[in-house]
């Protein structure tokens, strides 16, 4: 009788695991264990940074809207409970499955410098010898509004106005603030000394100011104005109504470049993705201006290893993930701008044959130093992504940059506006140089995976330079290591940053020893290793399974 027991038990935590994992489309079941379940949903599924804006997704999907609508009624929440990472004064990138059109889409909703933008002005008239990371000379006009009325006019069913509801509501009547955003809101005190800023989005004590305190109800009524303002008037509004003069003649008080003929100019693209194949699986990334191909070019590297053969974060796997890395890197510093304005070798960059050639240059046994990125990077951004009925996923970015972006507040709007400008260069022979009315290099990038000319995987992984190599190791996470979504989103991760590695606690004290060895140099870093979100599909279940980091405060909600 112990025996059979004994067997059941056997058969229950460890073959029933293993089955399901099959059926999930793992190769095979992970020993790493999440501290979260998975969360499944057979009619929807909306991952977020912050549970208010993933229940804003579903409440839209509830109520007839659709994965599209759900996206940008979540992108409208974070806006109000997550400020100091995302807004309208911000970008926006999507991804999209349009089940209807069987079609993956690509948008592109990045601002742009101003019309009147060269390095003379810049370095002789202003006196920089580099963009300014804050400030009015670091903002590039907002794309993010732009990009959200352009993905609702193509494929929205619910009225726009609609989805802004929940975001006026919290912005009128308050949130309570939560764990993680109430840390990262530290980082506005550096901006206490703008007025705007301080009035907006701090806390008077005393004679200064704080950040709200995790629990504090905090208000936000100029913005709430503000999105009832656009709820109205839409894209006229923001870009060419009286939400633009105030934009506008607030900058060029500041000394920006940017007027509001520079707004009124504004677009969103739709764009044709890119994408590499690896083992059966095809990413998708947006072209650039974008750094999605710093993630395909990772991707093709390391497909000529046998990463499968090599043990989850071990010293051999990480040395060559660190070594690709390096080597995608020195192309994006060297290439990535905006391609509508220099003709860039796409395609040659994201070869397979142009992978062998990188991969000879790496060293299985000792580290490299190949050429390293000279931009000063941030980590602040919001990754959503939802799933409907139909069969629609949109993969949905949206960021302001470093936290609070450039420190500037719109007066009257509650609209804080991004630091985007901050990563022009002002080198005459360099691609990424100020110009006139163009888009400067991107971090934030959305992902999505196929198989078998359906979509398998909607990802993102937030945090600047951690995006691509967040990608690429969270898909391997999954391909190579058979971890489910939620377990390849919480596994530690590793970062490279100007030479020096970065490993989170989960990696071995031994591993990080060996790594030494080869000539690897580390430096501590308590955070900065991106969120993430993931929606798995399975087709013939009819079942969509949701995934949410446990690094930040939000959850994934299956309908």
């Amino acid at each position: 009788m112990m025996i059979t027991k004994l067997l059941l038990l056997a058969i229950l935590f460890v073959l029933v695991p293993a089955v399901l994992c099959l059926a999930q489309g793992f190769d095979r079941p992970t020993k790493t264990r999440s501290t979260r379940s998975l969360v499944s949903g057979r009619r929807g599924m909306v991952c977020t940074s912050q549970v208010l804006a993933a229940e804003a997704g579903v409440a839209v999907l509830r109520r007839g809207g659709n994965a599209f609508d759900a996206s940008i009624a979540a992108a409208a929440v974070l806006n109000v409970v997550e400020p100091m990472s995302t807004g309208i004064g911000g970008d926006a990138f999507v991804l999209a499955w349009s089940a209807k059109e069987k079609k993956l889409v690509g948008l592109n909703g990045s601002g742009r410098s101003a019309a009147t933008a060269t390095i003379e002005r810049y370095r002789s008239e202003k006196g920089f010898d580099h963009f300014p990371t804050f400030g009015a000379d670091s903002v590039t006009v907002p794309g993010a509004f732009h990009a959200w009325v352009t993905l609702h006019e193509k494929y929205g069913k619910l009225p726009f106005a609609e989805l802004l509801t929940d975001a006026i509501h919290y912005a009128d009547a308050g949130f309570a603030v939560t764990e993680v955003i109430a840390s990262a809101w530290q980082h506005g005190l550096r901006h206490q000394g703008v007025p705007e800023f301080a009035a907006n989005y701090l806390m008077r004590e005393g004679n200064g100011f704080r950040a709200p305190r995790l629990g504090e109800v905090f208000r936000q009524p100029e913005l709430a104005a503000t999105f009832r303002a656009l709820a109205r008037g839409g894209v006229d509004e923001f870009y060419r109504g009286e939400t633009a003069r105030k934009i506008s003649a607030y900058l060029e008080s500041k000394g920006s470049l940017i007027r509001l003929e520079d707004l009124q100019r504004h677009d969103s693209e739709w764009v044709a993705p890119i994408s590499v194949t690896y083992k059966g699986y095809e990413l998708f990334e947006l072209p650039p201006n974008g750094q999605g191909i710093v993630a395909l070019e990772m991707l093709n590297v390391l497909e000529g290893y046998d990463v499968g053969a090599l043990d989850h974060n071990s010293a051999e796997y990480i040395h060559y993930l660190v070594e690709a890395k390096k080597l995608a890197f020195a192309d994006r510093d060297t290439y990535v701008t905006d391609p509508n304005v220099r003709k860039l070798p796409i395609s040659e960059l994201i070869s397979k044959e142009y992978a062998a050639k990188m991969r000879a240059r790496i060293d299985p046994e000792r580290a490299k130093s190949f050429p390293r990125s000279t931009l000063d990077v941030g980590s602040d951004t919001v990754y959503l992504c939802t799933a409907d009925e139909e069969g629609n996923l949109v993969s949905f970015i949206n960021s302001i940059y470093y936290g609070f972006g450039s420190g500037l507040v719109v007066p009257e709007t509650g609209i804080c506006l991004q630091n985007r400008g901050a990563l022009f260069s002002l080198e005459p022979e360099h691609l990424n140089r100020i110009e006139p009315s163009k888009r400067p290099l991107h971090t934030i990038i959305p992902a999505m995976v196929m198989k078998d000319g359906k979509p398998w995987f909607c990802f993102g992984v937030m945090g600047g330079d951690m995006q691509p190599q967040g990608h690429v190791q969270v898909l391997l996470n999954m391909i190579e290591f058979g971890m489910n979504p939620q377990e390849a989103g919480e596994a530690a991760r590793v970062r490279e940053t100007g030479g020096s590695v970065a490993v989170e606690s989960g990696v071995k004290l031994s591993v990080r020893r060996e790594l030494e060895k080869k000539g690897h140099t580390f430096t501590d870093a308590p955070g900065g290793f991106g969120g993430y979100q993931g929606i798995l599909v399975d087709w013939d279940a009819g079942v969509y399974f949701g995934a949410s980091d446990n690094r930040k405060d939000g959850c994934a909600l299956g309908w």
